[in-house]
């Protein structure tokens, strides 16, 4: 498949991404809003849930479900490239869900990854951080579904005492339920390829 350099975006200063996107379509034929409906399809379930802040909720975005599919893991790589600001040289993800988030991103956007661990490990290399991380690299660091922001935090908090700058956080979907507000407060950039009203579910 050939590829193509997209340098004029609507927001200006970002890293220029080699892509297969051609006029609304990405990678795989499908729109945005062809994606957004094909996760809510795979992955919004309904029920009773507690969320990992604790909170109740009677809707759930299974992030494994829309994270092992192909085509929408493929089109989510270039959609989280275009949103990369100027100046970022790696991304990072961290465990489980912002591995494969990262993974794809890397190869649609030629930037490196790595992996954030939820902590140390005690054998081997004993790394937090897995895959190369230098002091003063540009971070873009990736979420699959952002509730208040807690986990993201703690990961940016992290790498930054590493060395690294945290250019801007994304997530594939934002909850509505005080991510932005939360991490815009600690001084980080966000964004958000969705919201949950773009998946036709309204906020509890």
């Amino acid at each position: 498949m050939d590829l193509e350099v997209e340098a004029d975006r609507s927001h200006p200063g970002m890293v220029p991404v080699p892509h297969s996107r051609h006029g609304d379509r990405y990678d795989v034929g499908m729109t945005r809003d062809e994606i957004a409906q094909r996760i809510r399809e795979l992955s919004v379930l309904h029920g009773n849930f507690t969320l990992r802040s604790g909170r109740t909720s009677t809707w759930y975005i299974d992030k494994y479900r829309f994270s092992t599919d192909p085509d929408i893991l493929k089109s989510l790589g270039t959609m989280f490239a275009e949103k990369l600001p100027a100046g970022t040289n790696r991304l990072a993800g961290a465990e489980l869900g912002g591995i494969p988030l990262v993974t794809t991103t890397s190869m649609a956007s030629g930037l490196p990854c790595l992996f954030v661990r939820n902590q140390k490990k005690d054998y081997g290399t004993a790394k937090r951080f897995e895959g190369e991380l230098q002091e003063g690299d540009q971070l873009a660091l990736l979420e699959d579904v952002a509730t208040t922001g807690g986990q993201v935090l703690e990961a940016a908090r992290d790498l930054e005492a590493a060395g690294a700058k945290i250019n801007i956080i994304i997530a594939t979907v934002d909850r509505l339920e005080g991510a932005r507000e939360n991490i815009e407060a600690a001084g980080y950039a966000f964004e958000s390829l969705f919201t949950v009203r773009d998946l036709g579910i309204e906020a509890d």
